[in-house]
């Protein structure tokens, strides 16, 4: 009777992996980090600092010397990989990136506004909606793959953001969601040390009030990283400001150095996860932003008007993903992420909201 039920159970497999290939694999992911970088061009991460902008009218850049210094290299490739030494040094060898122009692969946003809240709207719920138009504090109509995720009973609630722009809490709709939102200069309230992170909260009370609406991108990662040793998310997703605020004062010394130090947050955060017995070798990273920008001297805006920057990209790293470096021949949209976070984890997040796009191709094995 064993021997039989063994050779049904065989090839009921052997059908399902004919059918396809995947279900007989095993997803190693459980944990994915979703991680946005605003309005950082597809020209520094592919290309590195900018020749046209190396200087003080277009780039606004104060110090041409320790610029070169620091940014400036003879090639493109070189560039790019002084700029962003972990998405070129770890994801573009054991993962994927998506929106090199030079590679026949585009990356566009499908909303026509092309400014933070529609781009933020369609790459968390995967589609674009005509009634978010504006940078308005209102509430998101519709679920994000998050909220989504936050229900599920297999999640219990393990879903958090950390942001730097005060406009998340409506936009993850974090009162009828029930995701936990630090948002802008809120003070940190969770973690394992409580001194510690009452150290934190003074040291980041400190910081200058430089903008209005939005704070330095290391309030954000300070309050994920005492979440992440208290909490312990399924899902995370950290959402990064200041390239897009520095882009805006026409500062783009201080621009590359905010990309700089994301790409080294990154990096050490990655390494970190790996150290953590429940996050190594389980978790996937996703990382992309809301919305390109213009060029030459239209770079500081974005927008309907300002050509390109409905241009965006994508890095995808995690141990379901082969590694592909950078992705060929294809053009992908801003609402495939939504659907990328969820299928990293096995789920269907096309299936529960049929207006969203498909996964990135070929993130998955």
């Amino acid at each position: 009777m064993r021997t039989r039920l063994a050779l049904v159970w065989l090839a009921s497999s052997a059908v399902l992996a004919a059918q396809d290939p995947a279900a007989s694999r095993v997803l190693r992911t459980r944990h994915v980090i979703l991680v946005t970088l605003d309005g950082l061009r597809w020209q520094e991460v592919f290309g590195g600092a900018d020749p046209e902008l190396v200087d003080k009218e277009k780039g606004g850049v104060r110090d041409l010397l320790a610029f070169r210094r620091r940014f400036w290299r003879g090639t493109p490739e070189e560039r790019r990989e002084t700029l962003f030494p972990f998405l070129w040094g770890t994801v573009a060898r054991d993962g994927q990136l998506f929106g090199d122009p030079s590679a026949a692969c585009v990356a566009r946003v499908e909303n026509p506004h092309w400014f933070s809240y529609p781009g933020y709207h369609e790459l968390l719920c995967g589609f674009a909606d005509e009634r978010i138009s504006a940078n308005a504090k209102l509430p998101n109509p519709n679920r994000t793959v998050l909220e989504w995720l936050a229900a599920r009973a297999d999640f219990g609630g393990r879903v958090a953001a950390f942001c730097t722009w005060d406009v998340f809490p409506y936009i993850l709709a974090s009162s009828r969601s029930g995701i936990y939102v630090h948002a802008c200069r809120d003070p940190i309230e969770h973690g394992l040390d409580a001194e510690r992170v009452a150290l934190k909260n003074r040291v980041l009370a400190a910081l200058p009030s430089y903008w209005d609406d939005c704070t330095f991108d290391v309030t954000a990662c300070a309050a994920f990283a005492e979440y992440l040793a208290a909490k312990k998310p399924r899902v995370a997703y950290v959402a990064l400001g200041e390239t897009d605020c520095w882009a805006h004062e026409r500062r783009y010394d201080l621009y590359l150095e905010a990309a700089q130090r994301a790409d080294r947050w990154l990096g050490e955060t990655w390494a970190a996860l790996q150290a953590i017995p429940e996050y190594a070798g389980t978790t996937s990273l996703v990382i992309t932003v809301d919305h390109g920008r213009g060029d030459g001297k239209e770079w500081t805006d974005h927008g309907a008007k300002t050509a390109g920057s409905d241009r965006v990209w994508f890095a995808v790293l995690g141990p379901d993903t082969p590694p592909l470096g950078v992705r060929r021949d294809m053009e992908v949209t801003q609402g495939q992420a939504a659907a990328t976070v969820a299928h990293l984890l096995g789920l269907d997040w096309c299936a529960e909201e049929p207006r969203a796009r498909k996964p990135l191709p070929g993130v998955r094995s």
